[in-house]
């Protein structure tokens, strides 16, 4: 937060300046994120799994983006979600959410326009709470977006496939998706996207080599046209 305000950036809401819809710090959201995967759960659109990365990865045959999880095989498809009755039912195992097969899935980017993609296919069954005890990223945005109001997304385009999984538990959960708005990464010369694998310069790092948020946004700022 600290760069994000030094860069120039300001929010109405969050950890702290408040807002309508807190608590804004995930590890105070907990009880909301357990509520949803007993509701999952509930309803039967989730089950145990006790395969890890490796055991998915090695039984995957079909190649993926290596930007994306590599569609899951479903060996433990056959288990049920009966237990998610306390907290300690998600220590130690995987609880993953069962993609509907071959379903057609469509939603319209404002950015992108019309997008698409089948269940089972582009994508399989995902994780929605961690062996580790806590919820994963597809479960806890939908929740955190939905308790607070969010009626727009904007990111970046690595998670177009992921919006997919994400209106699954919108549907799932009853709730009403926000509008979603993918834009292109910002990338170095060679094209690659910025990620501190990659090494790439961060806000904090620029700011202690002296460069001036001026200097960076003048790179990316563009002045229309008449």
């Amino acid at each position: 937060m600290e760069d994000l305000k030094w860069f120039g950036l300001s929010w109405d809401e969050g950890p702290d300046v408040g807002g309508p819809w807190g608590p804004y710090r995930q590890s105070e959201r907990r009880a909301k994120y357990f509520a949803a995967l007993q509701q999952l759960a509930a309803a039967g659109f989730v089950y145990a799994c006790s395969c890890s990365r490796k055991d998915v990865a090695g039984a995957t045959v079909a190649p993926h983006d290596e930007n994306e999880e590599p569609i899951y095989p479903g060996t433990c498809r056959q288990f049920s979600a009966d237990g998610i009755h306390s907290v300690l039912a998600t220590r130690g195992i995987n609880w993953r959410f069962r993609v509907p097969d071959d379903e057609e899935m469509r939603f319209l980017d404002r950015c992108r326009g019309e997008q698409s993609a089948m269940a089972g296919i582009d994508f399989g069954d995902f994780i929605v709470w961690r062996r580790d005890d806590v919820p994963a990223y597809q479960l806890a945005v939908v929740v955190d977006d939905a308790a607070m109001r969010v009626t727009e997304v904007v990111r970046g385009e690595d998670l177009l496939l992921s919006t997919f999984r994400q209106l699954l538990v919108y549907r799932a959960l009853d709730l009403e998706p926000p509008a979603f708005y993918h834009r292109s990464l910002v990338t170095d010369e060679a094209g690659q996207r910025l990620a501190k694998r990659n090494a790439a310069l961060s806000l904090r790092a620029l700011r202690e080599a002296g460069v001036t948020p001026a200097k960076i946004r003048a790179k990316w700022i563009r002045v229309p046209r008449d």
